[in-house]
């Protein structure tokens, strides 16, 4: 069979390989003059204040699918759905790979993991050299937890209300190393900074050597005071990992002014990266003292790339997180978290006002953005999330975990208000009955 003129144009743009951040990029196709035009219409206008601007952010949604999507997602704190121009990239790279995979993953888009690992750290504040690109927020940090040297009777610090899988990989460690694992427990919502640094800094003793932190509680959406955690820590010569799963895409914030020394986050919640991305941060003068969690010819390295000893993996996957980085970019660090709140804010000061109806979670900027708990007085959060599923085709997550009972509602940058309105005309037909 010949080949068609466009079956040897596509041979052709494989080999040279127009990757996210070339000219070529699909972002620059499709998406570059238009939010240049809609940066011109609304230059003058805050970040504050283009977060209510539907007009603007009209244009954004159109770039999702699930936009239009006949269920209402609202479980955006599990997976968040990419942009049409993501699924496309993963879409071509994946058709590249099976030309001939052994030679398109390898020597092709495998050139394309250094320009990603740059554009990432570019994102996160931070040296391209601390930065390590895997597949989820618990592979991250559990090559952090597993990769530290550690001694019988050893302290770590953690808390109750931390993503389960950190607090397994811990109890693990406490399991089979004797390690021990101190956790502590918050009645959230909290709006005391201080109040949280002073309980970590009580369970501190002299054996304390690592404190573990959330840095927004995936629960609830609580916002924890990670900077003055790290300094408090530090001064007392303790490290300080922060589990950022729910934080980077999403929060304007550079890793490294954190303080902390160690950060984990997966890809594929808010900044929208395809579904298994992940990425890890190690501050430079660790990254020798941490064992790989996957083996390494020298596993005692200080190259960050020890950590990205994988073996096959989707690199088609993997390239397309580099388009997720050109549209989070284009929408800007800033605007994409005041967005994020509004968008909770918007449902949830409705909400508060309905009898019956409870808040889990605090309205105020400084505690929380777009996660916020909600439950109903006489019905168990299963219930809610399926009630809400079954009759009104809005999907959430009900948590029914130590001391937080509630459902987890969290939207993203494609939601909207008006569908926000349905959460909250249901939540008050259900709170009447």
């Amino acid at each position: 069979m010949r080949n068609s003129p466009n079956r040897r144009n596509f041979f052709k743009k494989s080999i040279v390989l127009a990757g996210a951040f070339s000219s070529g990029s699909l972002f620059n196709e499709l998406h570059a003059k238009d939010f240049e035009e809609k940066a011109n219409i609304y230059k003058d206008l805050s970040p504050t204040e283009i977060a209510s601007n539907e007009d603007y952010w009209s244009f954004i949604q159109q770039a999702y699918p699930a936009s239009s999507s006949p269920l209402l997602n609202l479980n955006n704190g599990g997976v968040s759905p990419s942009p049409q121009l993501v699924l496309d990239a993963v879409d071509r790279y994946s058709k590249m790979s099976n030309l001939a995979p052994s030679y398109y993953m390898w020597r092709i888009l495998d050139q394309g993991r250094e320009p990603l690992r740059e554009k990432l750290a570019q994102l996160g504040g931070c040296d391209p050299e601390e930065i390590a690109i895997n597949r989820n927020a618990t592979e991250a940090l559990n090559t952090v937890i597993h990769g530290l040297d550690l001694n019988k009777g050893d302290e770590v610090i953690g808390s109750i209300q931390d993503y389960p899988n950190m607090m397994n990989a811990w109890k693990q460690r406490a399991l089979r190393e004797g390690i021990v694992y101190n956790q502590l427990s918050f009645d959230f919502p909290i709006e005391d900074e201080d109040f949280i640094v002073d309980m970590y800094r009580k369970a501190i003793s002299p054996k304390t050597k690592i404190i573990h932190v959330t840095h927004v509680i995936n629960w609830v959406g609580q916002i924890m005071p990670v900077k003055k955690i790290c300094q408090m820590a530090h001064e007392r010569g303790i490290e300080v990992i922060v589990d950022g799963a729910h934080s980077f895409g999403l929060l304007d914030f550079d890793i490294p002014d954190l303080g902390a020394d160690y950060f984990g986050t997966s890809l594929h919640k808010y900044l929208s990266a395809p579904i298994g991305t992940g990425m890890m941060w190690v501050k430079k003068e660790h990254i020798s003292k941490v064992w790989p969690l996957f083996c390494d010819q020298d596993p005692t390295r200080g190259d960050i790339r020890k950590f990205e000893t994988l073996g096959t993996r989707s690199f088609p996957i993997e390239q397309g997180i580099g388009e997720a980085v050109n549209f989070h970019n284009a929408i800007g660090r800033k605007r994409k978290e005041e967005r994020a709140r509004y968008l909770k804010n918007y449902w949830a000061e409705k909400a508060n006002e309905i009898p019956g109806v409870n808040i889990h979670t605090s309205l105020k900027a400084a505690f929380s953005c777009v996660i916020a708990g909600v439950s109903i007085d006489g019905m168990t959060p299963r219930v809610l999330e399926s009630t809400l599923l079954k009759t009104y085709k809005i999907h959430t997550s009900p948590v029914s975990y130590e001391n937080i009972d509630c459902v987890r509602v969290s939207p993203h940058v494609y939601t909207k208000p008006a569908e926000l309105d349905r959460l909250v005309k249901a939540l008050g037909e259900l709170a009447s009955k």
